[in-house]
């Protein structure tokens, strides 16, 4: 096979469109990816009347998929290091594939959740690859032009995976219900597993780190003891063994900490850098992502609730409604980076979170005003201020987080934020149970369940309006001007770099 180097190299033009032809089955695996993140949350209200999914299983089917990928991520990197990036392209997009097919063709709620947290794991092996494999295969005056289509890629993802997954629903195809959500990856999956195995370069890292799956291992159980008690809680009652297990999740986090300075100074090659963490601004950057990953995770599940259960809305009007917000997230991130940011620094994050929280309330006053009878148009003002302040947000932060982690602990420092990220999503999916939910009454006669969901709307909205207040204060530790994105020395191992394209630019 061709090394990477040679492709890089060489002007022919055959090597010039192979390697054009390779960024396009990424960016279609990571599209993919995208999408079926934001597809799902708006069938959430069918998959569950239709299969009869209880409460704490809806949550399972997102914060599955998200703790899964959260444990994923840096191990998947690794091993595309070690055994190749393109064969682990290729093993991730194919089990992504089947497990797709499992979600789309379960039997019953439990096998959907079993599927979800596969399709989790298997993009966990999939998305590290992607960018790992554009910083391998394109030389870096190329690398400026590759990011911005791939900026454009996740722009159009935030935009069409909602109103796709509301299509799908509402259309009902073949009498499948919301499971073509599902089994539209099926055509896509299978085309990107037989074209890359053609047009994807091999390549490997010089020297990549040995695997830690014990640090692994104690992260997703420490996870799993304090989500799973989250999230049954409420139906059992709040049990005894619920609480000692969320206590004893702390317990587990400790033992992580104490194995991973241990295998520092063994080995060298700990799951988790702890040496990151005495640089101030990255703490605090780690602190600001797992806080904001609470916050999305709590508002875009109880949203789409709202929407469907609770104002008895179609998904296609659901996923409409939400259009004007993707639109602002993907036009305030574009002006963040290129405008706001290298003129004010800091500033513009915590603008982001001031927004965010200034919506948020304004989204909570018009539902109090208008109640049942609040119609789509009205909810666009406080989606456009929500949207641009996450905007302001989730372009720049990772680069004023990286600003200044040492060079050669970039790729582990990239991926930690990603991983973490993810952990704050499937912990506010968790803490919907405590925050929506634990606002209503166990029994609703159906007169009730519309205004009860409407309180519970605003109920969490509340606490997603006090998480932005804790991240702008949280963002003074971060730099007041962010050096310029740190990047990795050519051909080192890039395992945690994953799906946001400002990571390596």
């Amino acid at each position: 096979m061709t090394s990477t180097e040679t492709i890089l190299n060489s002007p022919a033009p055959a090597a010039d469109r192979r390697r054009w032809f390779a960024l396009a089955i990424v960016m279609t695996a990571a599209f993919m990816d995208l999408v079926d993140v934001t597809i799902v949350n708006i069938a959430i209200p069918s998959i569950q009347r239709e299969a009869g999914a209880s409460v704490s299983q809806i949550q399972w089917i997102t914060a599955g998929y998200a703790l899964a990928f959260a444990a994923g991520l840096i191990t998947g990197g690794r091993l595309g290091d070690i055994h190749g990036r393109k064969r682990l392209f290729l093993v991730g997009i194919g089990g992504f594939t089947i497990a797709s097919a499992l979600c789309g063709f379960a039997a019953n709620p439990e096998m959907l959740v079993a599927s979800r947290i596969l399709q989790g794991g298997m993009a966990a092996l999939m998305v590290p690859q992607v960018l790992s494999i554009v910083h391998a295969t394109f030389p870096a005056h190329e690398r400026g032009k590759v990011f911005g289509l791939f900026g454009a890629v996740v722009g159009l993802g935030a935009v069409s995976g909602p109103l796709l997954g509301a299509l799908l629903t509402e259309w009902n195809l073949f009498g499948l219900e919301w499971r073509p959500i599902f089994l539209i990856n099926l055509p896509v999956g299978i085309a990107g597993l037989i074209l890359g195995r053609r047009f994807i370069t091999e390549s490997k890292a010089p020297r990549a780190l040995k695997l830690d799956l014990v640090g692994v291992a104690l992260v997703v159980l420490g996870l799993v003891m304090l989500l799973y008690p989250l999230t049954r809680g409420r139906e059992l009652d709040w049990p005894l063994w619920g609480h000692v297990s969320m206590a004893g999740a702390f317990v587990v986090f400790a033992v992580l900490v104490a194995y991973e300075k241990r295998k520092a100074r063994v080995d060298g090659s700990p799951l988790v850098e702890l040496s990151l963490f005495k640089v101030k601004s990255f703490a605090a950057g780690i602190a600001v992502q797992t806080v904001f990953g609470v916050g999305l995770g709590i508002f875009f599940l109880v949203w789409t609730l709202y929407m469907q259960t609770g104002l008895g809305w179609s998904p296609l009007r659901a996923g409409l409604t939400g259009v004007p917000f993707s639109i602002a997230v993907s036009a305030a991130a574009g002006m963040s980076v290129q405008l706001l940011v290298p003129r004010f620094g800091r500033k513009v994050l915590q603008a982001g979170a001031l927004l965010m929280a200034a919506g948020v309330l304004l989204y909570i006053w018009e539902s109090e005003r208008y109640g049942m009878s609040i119609a789509s148009w009205q909810m666009a003002l406080p989606l456009v201020v929500m949207g641009a302040g996450m905007g302001f947000i989730v372009a720049p932060l990772t680069d004023a987080v990286l600003s200044e982690v040492p060079r050669e602990h970039a790729g582990s420092a990239s991926g930690l934020i990603n991983t973490v990220q993810q952990m704050g999503n499937a912990l506010g999916l968790g803490l919907v149970s405590v925050v929506f939910y634990g606002a209503m009454a166990d029994r609703l006669a159906p007169a009730e369940v519309g205004p009860a969901f409407v309180n519970a709307f605003q109920h969490a909205l509340g606490w997603v309006a006090a998480v932005m207040t804790a991240i702008f204060l949280l963002m003074f530790a971060l730099p007041k001007r962010p050096a310029q994105p740190v990047e990795g020395a050519e051909g080192a191992p890039s395992a945690e770099v994953t799906k946001e394209p400002e990571l390596v630019s």
